[in-house]
């Protein structure tokens, strides 16, 4: 008779070790650093409702850090829900307190944890990572078969392979991430969803790749709070567009309301609303919705 525990048994899946949270709490909790506190839960249902609920009780200081190795309601932008194989993928959330920055600048930081996730995978992992806003995480995935590009190597599509939210709580702000590590084609959730391991990622080591997020997140809050949130005199700005994959093409914005926008993506504003140029020659910001790629530079679907 199978235990009704077997899919949590740190020998269920041995391609998916649980974390070390003593090692990874002796790598990343130092006097000197953002991270205050670190704790590992075996199943949630989302760290960013257990965190922010903390936050809201004054039980959670800056720097705290909620990680589970499942996630069973984990919760992504407009409510959707984000689900996963025990131990396949990274399910944390952070809590931060931005203090004197003007709060209409704390719209930056769950565009900032894009930056710091991506950045962070990108050297961990040595998948090109892109970003689509506002908070999704890109990876190339090849096709099945995979065909070949005019260029002579195998040409791939883009696949989500992870989701930021940021919620307020307390005096501060919740930043959850979910991202699809190991999981294998016939886990993923949805077609347009893809993984690290299929995007051939060198790494799948999730403690590898958590250090690296965690102290690229720290690397880049810290420049945005010393620029006084200034996502431009920090370099956030830039960096948000040079990695983001929803600039310079054809989209559509799906408007709370049931509205829609079509329009070019031509930029990132300094508030970090999404800039859309319009056919009637208009500049539309767009600060809220979900966002369909329509056309790329080469002119196909995307």
């Amino acid at each position: 008779m199978t235990p009704p525990d077997a899919s949590h048994n740190r020998w269920s899946d041995l391609d998916r070790p649980p974390l070390n949270v003593t090692a990874l709490r002796r790598g990343l909790l130092r006097p000197d650093t953002l991270w205050t506190s670190l704790e590992v839960v075996e199943s949630t249902g989302s760290t960013n409702t257990d965190l922010a609920e903390r936050a809201r009780a004054g039980a959670a200081a800056e720097g705290a850090v909620l990680i589970a190795e499942e996630q069973t309601a984990g919760r992504g932008r407009l409510e959707r829900t984000w689900t996963a194989p025990p131990r396949s993928g990274l399910f944390f959330s952070v809590y931060l307190e931005p203090g004197d920055i003007p709060p209409e600048r704390w719209g930056w930081v769950p565009l900032l944890a894009g930056v710091a996730a991506a950045t962070g995978l990108a050297k961990a992992a040595g998948v090109d990572m892109s970003l689509k806003w506002p908070n999704d995480l890109l990876v190339q995935v090849p096709r099945t078969p995979d065909p070949v590009g005019p260029g002579g190597g195998p040409s791939g599509e883009e696949r989500k392979t992870g989701g930021i939210l940021g919620e307020f709580a307390g005096d501060g702000i919740v930043v959850g991430l979910g991202i699809n590590v190991s999981l294998r084609a016939d886990e993923l959730p949805a077609p347009t969803a893809g993984s690290l391991a299929l995007a051939g990622a060198v790494s799948t080591d999730r403690e590898t790749l958590l250090r690296a997020i965690l102290r690229s997140l720290e690397h880049w809050y810290g420049a945005w709070k010393a620029a006084d949130g200034d996502a431009a005199a920090s370099g956030l700005q830039a960096a948000y567009a040079a990695g983001c994959a929803t600039l310079d093409r054809t989209v559509r914005a799906e408007l709370p309301g049931g509205s829609s926008l079509v329009g070019d993506a031509v930029a990132i504003g300094g508030d970090g609303r999404l800039v859309l140029a319009t056919e009637d020659g208009l500049r539309q910001p767009v600060s809220a919705g979900d966002i369909v790629h329509l056309r790329g530079a080469a002119g196909g679907l995307t």
